[in-house]
This record gives structure tokens, sequence and C-alpha cells, in this order.
């Protein structure tokens, strides 16, 4: 390779960063001195890199990373390759800029922001290229240095996501090969969680573009505990076997790369991917054609890209999406931002701006959709008005969606129950106007025969502040009703529930992987929340990121008190919930800091 040839550098390192402050400078030095361009990401856990630039610069760039002893061991994958071209594929891979950026995590392994991500010293055994190789050849013949023996229990692990894997896998006629199909890497705990069952007792084999992916998954995935031990990762990833095997060895088809190369492929020139229209043989992402809806690369060849500009991957065909129009946005992986106040020394807010431009350009990132359930005797219409104010207030980053539930209540009000109370006059006993908008609710009293009169009636008792304790029946109607809402209106990231619509929300969160592909959702937002005594909250701890909003002071909210919110907080496991407890009644707060808390919530899953 010729020193004045363009190239790119890819490399990551899990260590313990003493001081962010001064790697952060070093980056920006190093990589603007010797014309770098790329991706930076620092994070108190490591680096991850990935920069191009002229090979000697590169060069210089190892030598000096190499100095600094955090980053012995580290592998530096550098490959010589064509100039990036100031066009949309460069663009988008971040190749026309340097972007320095202070993360949580290197790479976003959960989109369960508030659980702790496993520990990377945890993480598989590291095989090379050759290591891998032989054991997928021998079809897991019995070795003594304790690499994987039984074809039978051996099992290949792709940890890419959806649009990597059509282009490119690893295929070994013994062994079973496990492609999650996912949209995004965060997707891949759920689903090892969803398969587990295929992974217990067997030697996994997992594998990635350059194997920053493998230390998380795979630490994952062993820290299930007894039967998930035995679990093993390709060193340097799928660029380092594809270098040791130019021919392809087991690997079938182009590895995707998260550059303006696009994909790098070996000398055997065979097509795996195919059109997503009409299933032509075509792996090029070039035209960086994309979902009308969660905007994943698609595969659309140049015969069907004049025929149409509107796509629908496979993902959301399945959850029966038609084509529709969404803005487009930059296709990554959502990188949580280290808030500057955690660290020691803020950076000069010169230094990081310069260094942080919008993922998005022009065009601004998906807000965050939301479901939003009303209470008892309420409806979509009267939630919407009384949530205006925080629907506005969360304009930027969410869309609240607000839907009647599906028990249609009776009208029934109130008249003066004493005879020798000071009621006023006999005319104003009537109820209110005809016009009155119909009344709903999510779950009802088991004596509940659905609304009968078309007329109002008269309560024939007095309000009981604690109805909400008996009204334990109609949920399987529900979830059929909310299943219906999640496919024709959906996706929703989150739910946000006010007390017995908060009540349903924490009915569904314990239903756990029972309502999965029906009813998807990243968290919930609990308001005037409570529990009801039913066997799926007696049984079992709530594992989904939440938010607990309700009055502290006793009395405050006369329909629910503070320490029944409270329980239902308890309920969800060590560090999926957030508490905010505000000074008012049974509302919604929204003024600060209640609404920085909020915002602050929601801004983890953007």
């Amino acid at each position: 390779m010729s020193k004045d040839e363009y190239g790119v550098l890819l490399y990551y390192k899990y260590a313990s960063i003493p001081d962010l402050n001064s790697l952060f400078s070093f980056y920006h030095s190093n990589c603007n001195s010797l014309g770098l361009l790329g991706r930076v990401r620092l994070s108190p856990n490591g680096v991850n890199v990935t920069v191009g630039g002229l090979l000697s610069a590169l060069e210089k760039h190892i030598e000096a990373v190499k100095s600094n002893s955090l980053f012995e061991g580290t592998d530096f994958k550098l490959a010589s390759c064509h100039h990036p071209f100031n066009d949309r594929v460069a663009l988008e891979c971040g190749f026309t800029s340097l972007s320095i950026r202070v993360v949580k995590e290197l790479v976003t392994f959960s989109s369960h922001p508030l659980l702790k991500a496993p520990e990377v010293s945890n993480a598989g055994r590291h095989l090379s290229a050759f290591e891998f190789h032989s054991v997928l050849q021998s079809a897991g013949q019995f070795t003594k240095n304790g690499r994987p023996t039984d074809d039978k229990q051996l099992v290949l692990l792709d940890a890419r996501n959806l649009y990597e894997t059509r282009i490119g896998k690893f295929h070994a006629p013994s062994v079973e090969t496990l492609d999650p199909g996912v949209r995004q890497y965060s997707d891949l705990p759920s689903w090892i969680d969803d398969n587990s069952e295929q992974l217990r007792g067997k030697r996994v084999l997992m594998y990635c573009t350059g194997g920053i992916r493998c230390e998380m998954a795979s630490a994952y995935i062993r820290s299930k505990g007894a039967g998930f031990e035995n679990v093993f990762q390709l060193f340097g990833g799928i660029q380092r076997y594809l270098e040791q095997f130019p021919d392809g060895g087991f690997f079938r088809g182009k590895n995707f790369v998260f550059d303006h190369r696009i994909s790098v492929g070996s000398s055997d020139t065979n097509i795996m991917g195919t059109c997503l229209i009409c299933g032509s043989s075509f792996d090029d992402y070039s035209s960086r054609c994309r979902c009308a809806h969660c905007r994943m690369l698609v595969l659309i060849c140049d015969s069907c890209q004049i025929k149409s500009d509107a796509y629908v991957c496979e993902l959301c065909q399945k959850h029966h999406k038609d084509i529709g129009s969404i803005p487009s946005v930059e296709d990554s992986e959502p990188e949580a931002v280290l808030d500057q106040r955690d660290l020691k020394t803020l950076f000069s807010d010169s230094i990081l701006s310069s260094q942080l431009p919008s993922r998005y350009g022009n065009v601004p990132p998906r807000k965050l959709r939301i479901l939003c359930l009303h209470g008892f005797r309420q409806n979509a219409s009267s939630f919407k008005g009384r949530s205006a104010s925080l629907a506005k207030k969360l304009k930027s980053i969410a869309e609240l969606v607000f839907v009647d539930a599906p028990h249609e209540l009776p009208f029934i009000y109130q008249s003066c129950m004493k005879s020798n109370s000071s009621c006023p006059p006999s005319s104003e006993h009537a109820p209110p106007p005809e016009n009155c908008r119909r009344k709903y609710a999510w779950l009802v009293a088991p004596d509940f025969c659905g609304k009968s009169e078309a007329d109002w009636k008269i309560a024939d008792q007095p309000f009981d502040p604690l109805q909400y304790q008996g009204q334990i029946d109609g949920f399987d109607v529900s979830v059929a009703y909310l299943k219906k809402v999640f496919s024709e209106q959906g996706p929703f990231d989150g739910i946000l529930g006010f007390s017995q619509g908060a009540a349903m929300a924490a009915l569904l969160c314990a239903q756990g992987d029972r309502l999965k592909g029906g009813i998807d959702f990243r968290f919930v937002i609990l308001c005037s929340g409570f529990a009801l005594p039913l066997a799926d909250f007696e049984q079992q701890s709530l594992n989904r990121p939440s938010l607990h909003i309700f009055g502290s002071d006793p009395g405050k909210d006369r329909q629910i008190t503070s320490h029944t919110s409270r329980y239902l907080a308890s309920r969800f496991e060590d560090g999926c919930s957030v508490i905010v407890e505000h000074e008012f009644g049974h509302i919604i707060p929204t003024r600060s800091p209640y609404i920085d808390d909020i915002k602050d919530f929601l801004q983890r899953f953007l």
C-alpha cells in the first residue's frame, strides 16, 4: 500500500478512562493535525474509532495512540480504499467532517436505558480468524484446548442488524446459524431473552463486523448463568476473517461497513442479497433507499427504484404497515450522549459543540410516539384537553396519541343524597345536557353489564373513592382493542397512563413477552397509578423502564393516595423506575422542575 493512498482505520478498546478531558483533547488535536475525518466515540469505559485519511497519516495516528498504555493490545484494522467523495453516502457515514463525542456507551446495547449494561470483563473468549475457521471446518471435532467441540451443540450467532445480514453472513453446512433479524443493535438483548432456550447448553460462536458488538452481547449471554458459559467471539470480526481468507472462507456475500465503502467483499463475486420488490439478485446500498416507516436501509434494484420511491421493509410488513410518508433521517444507532455534568471538568462549549454536528442535518430527528390512556369515566377528548399543556411542552421530542377505552360506561350523575342537607332547587338535580361526550373505561367491575340506557340515571349510592380496587374485569377486551390500535396507528415508543389508564399500562408491562409482536413499547409513564390485586402483579416484578408521577402530600390526590402509587413503583425491578413526586392533586404537573424530570426521562429513548 502506498502511503499516499487513502485508507480507513477502525479500532476500539474497552478500558477504564481516568481522564476523559485529556483524551478528548488528544483526539481533537491529533486528528485535526493529521487531516483525519470520521467518528470518534469516547466513554468512561473506552473508545470506538472509525476515521479516514491518507495511509501515512493513519499510521502516524496509530503510533500516537500506541504510546498511551491504555491502548495496549488494541487491534488496529487499517485498509486502503478510494477517497470518499462529498456525496450523500460519505455525509451519512460521517466522512465529510470530524465528529468527536463523549457518550455513555460505546455501542447502544439496549433500548432499556435504566438498566446497567453487562460487564465486558465477562465477555466470551476470543477466537482468531484461523481458530474460528478451524472450528467451522471441523464442524466441532473434539480438541484439547477448550474450543467448541460438538457440532450438535454448536451454533453460529450473528450479532448484526438485518440490513447487514441481508448481503452477507457465515454459512457452515453442519452448523446451525441464528440470524436475529433485528432492526438495530439495541433490539438484540430482547431477542436473546426471547430465544435463550436456543442458546442454553450450546457452544455459541458469535461474530459481527469488527468485534465490538460481540463484546457486550457475549457478556450479556454469559450473565444468564448456568448453561450459558460457553460463548466465543470472532476476534477482529468479519473484517479480520476476510483478510485471512480472501476467498471468503465460510463467509458468503459482502461485509456491510459503516463508512463510505458501504460494503467489502471477497474474491467470491456471488451476490447474496435480493431486491425487496422484485426479488432479483442485488446487494448495492449506495442509493440509500429506506423503509418509509422505520427508516431502515432496504435493497431496491435500479429498475424498481424507477417505478417507486416509497418502500416498506420486511419487519414493518410483518406489522402490516403500509407505504407512508415519513421525513428522512440518518440511519444510525442512537447514542446516549454523556451529560457534561457527569464529567469531573466541563469541556469547552465551543470545542464540544463544534465537534457535535446534528446527526440529521437540517431534518429534525423522529419524535417519540406515546400512546395515552385516559382514566376511568373519561375519554380521549377530555384527556387530550387536560394534557394540552404537557403536549405543548413536549412537542419537540414527543407526539401524544389519544384513544378512547373500549368499555363504554352508562350515563350516571350524583344527586343530593341526604334529605336534611341544603340542596339546590330540584330543577338543578337534572343530569347534564344530552350532548355530553360518552365516557369509557379500561377496566370495569365484575358485575358490569355495559351501557344499556340512552338516558342519564341517578347513582344508587354515593361516590366511593376506593371503587377502583374492584374494577378488575375487562382486561382481555382492552388488550384485544389495544392490539388493533397498535396495528393501525402504531408503532409507539411508549405508553402514558393516567389513573386507571396507568393501572392498565402497568398490567401490560406485567404481561411480558406474551404481548410481543402485538403490543410493543419501550417505556411507560404512570401518572397517579395504582396496582390491582391480580396474579400478574403478585407473582413477578416488572422489568420495563418506567416513570412514576404522583402527589407527595397525603390528601392532595383525593382519588389515588401517594402510598398506592408508590407501591406500584415498587413492583418494578431496581433500576427500572424513576419517581417524580409533586405537591399537587390528581393531575400531571407541567411546571418546572417536574416537566424537566419528564423530559430527562424521555431523552434517554431518543
